[in-house]
């Protein structure tokens, strides 16, 4: 089986089924419930995808849309809510004091996660668990909402205060992903839920932005903390969404990863190469997905499958598909997965036939 993730976005949900996203749809336990029914449902209803007549269930996140506001919003970053759209950071640009007077946070007594913990604590009586998670972005996506784009030569002319700020952060991740774990099993499938195919424990970290640095910048300066990770809250997985991992592959390789997200536009050859025992999960183009024609779909998963695919290694997924995005072009992208199962089935069937 070729595992296939779909994920939309908040528009898409807002337009079609009148959810809004607004603080309580993350924050209020009986609108995050009520929400997630309605989004099993409408996904069941309308692709067939997971169970009909979904019940409530004990969730302290969502685990169909992503929006990485926790950790920004721990260490005092404004947050943005809309209706149709993920939280938005309100990035700040801090002081150079600012920064070195930065240290973890009392986790359990800050905004949101105080509101969430409460939450879980009656999830847990209620119903004997307590499930889901919330995206917890990046370090380097974390940082630049905290320094703005200050950031970037902060790399090159301030090592020092890169230092306390990345140390702080990855401290502040040790920390959160080791009591998400406790209290439900998972610390990233909010983060993207294809981590359910391979181990729904793993910590995705995403690498959005790290994309915007020279992969030897990365090696100089992020990697040291990528690896403390990675060292610590195993098992580990790296989103990166941006088109160049085949870029960065020597240095990600460095790092004890069982699952890389595989940005759309990446050489998913090389990424092949580069990782032939990891997880690869190959991301399709929200954008091609809302204007191009199934046949195109068909084509664009299958050419992804053939340059990338690996025995029970591979995935295939398209996050955060806007309002207007074909139905036929989410079926089409699910079938060509399940044509391409069936021609390896047939060529297995073919050359070993007796």
């Amino acid at each position: 089986m070729i595992p296939v993730e779909v994920v939309f976005n908040p528009n898409w949900w807002h337009l079609n089924y009148d959810i809004c996203f607004d603080e309580h749809f993350y924050l209020d336990r009986q609108t995050r419930t009520d929400s997630d029914v309605i989004m099993r449902n409408a996904l069941y209803n309308r692709f067939g995808f997971g169970e009909s007549h979904p019940q409530p269930r004990p969730i302290l996140g969502s685990m169909m849309v992503a929006g990485g506001f926790v950790l920004p919003a721990l260490f005092g970053v404004p947050i943005r809510f809309s209706d149709n759209e993920a939280p938005c950071p309100a990035g700040q640009s801090m002081s150079d004091a600012e920064i070195m007077a930065l240290r973890l946070p009392e986790l359990e007594h800050t905004w949101p996660l105080d509101v969430l913990l409460r939450d879980g604590a009656v999830l847990q009586d209620a119903y004997g668990s307590v499930i889901g998670d919330f995206d917890l972005d990046g370090l380097f996506n974390t940082a630049l909402h905290l320094r703005g784009q200050q950031l970037f030569m902060d790399l090159m002319d301030a090592p020092e205060l890169v230092h306390h700020l990345f140390s702080v952060l990855a401290e502040t991740y040790v920390a959160l992903v080791s009591m998400m774990r406790r209290l439900t099993g998972s610390c990233a499938i909010a983060t993207n839920r294809s981590i359910i195919n391979v181990n729904p424990a793993i910590f995705l970290h995403s690498n959005c932005s790290v994309c915007m640095i020279s992969p030897a910048l990365y090696e100089k300066t992020l990697l040291p903390y990528e690896l403390y990770l990675a060292e610590r809250l195993q098992p580990y997985g790296i989103h990166h969404c941006g088109n160049n991992l085949h870029r960065f592959a020597p240095a990600y390789g460095k790092v004890p990863a069982i699952f890389f997200d595989v940005g759309w536009g990446s050489d998913v050859t090389r990424c092949r190469e580069a990782f032939p025992g990891a997880f690869l999960n190959l991301r399709l183009d929200p954008v091609d997905m809302l204007r191009k024609i199934p046949e195109e779909v068909q084509e664009i998963t299958t050419q992804l499958l053939a340059e990338g695919y690996s025995p029970s290694k591979t995935g295939v997924c398209c996050i955060n598909m806007d309002y207007g995005t074909p139905d036929e072009n989410v079926m089409a992208m699910v079938e060509a997965a399940e044509d391409y199962c069936r021609a390896l089935r047939f060529e297995v069937k073919e050359t070993y036939r007796p």
